[in-house]
């Protein structure tokens, strides 16, 4: 049986916080193909054996008359199963005038009280007739891209994954705050830093390269989603924003320090690889999408501490 797996949201990490799902549907009824938001989820799942295929829906995903288009999008691939990660009428409509035989979706309620991990566990385990199926996965990375990566930089130093970058202003620790750090940090010990920014955050990376004292770095901005995977999958820590390479060393089995300045904790419920920090003054379960909390009320010397006890650790 063909199975289908809609993930209706445009950010990597969103996407991939629904990895270990995907996976364990896989192990059951074979490799699946995901539908998604999401222009660079297929780069990020190119060595995945347990993914089919990843196609990308650039349109015909917003407007309730769009679901006769959809629904020809849905027909070509012959799905018998397909799971609706995303609480949708329109979807699940679009999947019925498909011919799609069984379509398990979420229960149609609000939107902004919806949690993504709680959600998509109970999702999962109906459709998988499981009492209690795992959150947690481990991302696939070819071995040989990995043995490449490690021979290029030829180094046995501590390796940190500085996720600078993310999806907006106010989820972001801030330059200042991210090169103090690496400046602290090369003081203590020997490390190797990946400073990880998107493309159009040149101005970010370069405030914080201009800061450093050390040229023990390696900038990511430049690299395409598939090859700078490897970089991430050969880190020890990841620390910063609430971004993809956070879920990415995470599910490879790493340490991964977040700030939680204006994203929900539900985005990192899922595994027990994440260490959250929030602003002083804040609940773990107050912050959410417009929070907009002071970046710098989680100190440099806070996270310098909780960085050596995970090391330890």
């Amino acid at each position: 049986m063909k199975t289908g797996i809609y993930l209706s949201y445009i950010g990597l990490g969103a996407n991939l916080l629904h990895l270990s799902y995907c996976h364990q549907i896989a192990e059951k009824h074979g490799p699946v193909t995901i539908i998604t938001l999401c222009k660079n989820l297929k780069e990020a799942l190119a060595d995945d054996p347990l993914i089919e295929d990843v196609f990308c829906l650039n349109k015909y995903h917003k407007r309730f008359l769009d679901i006769f288009k959809l629904s020809k999008i849905l027909k070509q691939f012959y799905f018998q199963n397909l799971l609706i990660y995303y609480p949708s009428l329109r979807l699940y409509f679009a999947a019925k005038m498909a011919g799609i035989n069984n379509i398990w979706s979420y229960k149609f309620k609000n939107k902004k009280n919806l949690h993504l991990v709680k959600s998509a566990k109970e999702l999962t385990e109906n459709f998988l007739n499981v009492d209690n199926c795992i959150t947690e996965t481990n991302f696939f990375i070819d071995k040989d891209r990995i043995k490449k990566v490690k021979d290029e930089l030829n180094n046995n130093s501590y390796k940190i994954v500085i996720g600078a970058g993310s999806s907006g202003p106010t989820t972001r620790w801030g330059s200042n705050n991210y090169a103090n750090l690496i400046n602290s940090l090369n003081e203590l010990d020997n490390y190797f830093f990946f400073i990880l920014c998107g493309p159009n955050e040149k101005e970010i990376e370069n405030q914080i390269l201009s800061k450093l004292k050390k040229k023990n770095f390696l900038t990511l901005s430049d690299k395409r989603i598939y090859d700078l995977i490897p970089y991430l999958g050969i880190s020890d820590m990841y620390v910063g924003n609430d971004s993809f390479g956070s879920h990415v060393v995470s599910q490879c089995g790493k340490k991964s320090i977040v700030f939680l300045l204006d994203a929900p904790k539900a985005y990192t419920d899922y595994s027990k690889n994440y260490y959250r920090l929030v602003p002083d003054g804040y609940n773990i379960d107050e912050i959410t999408h417009g929070t907009n909390a002071d970046p710098n009320s989680i100190l440099v010397n806070d996270v310098l501490e909780i960085i050596n006890k995970l090391k330890i650790n």
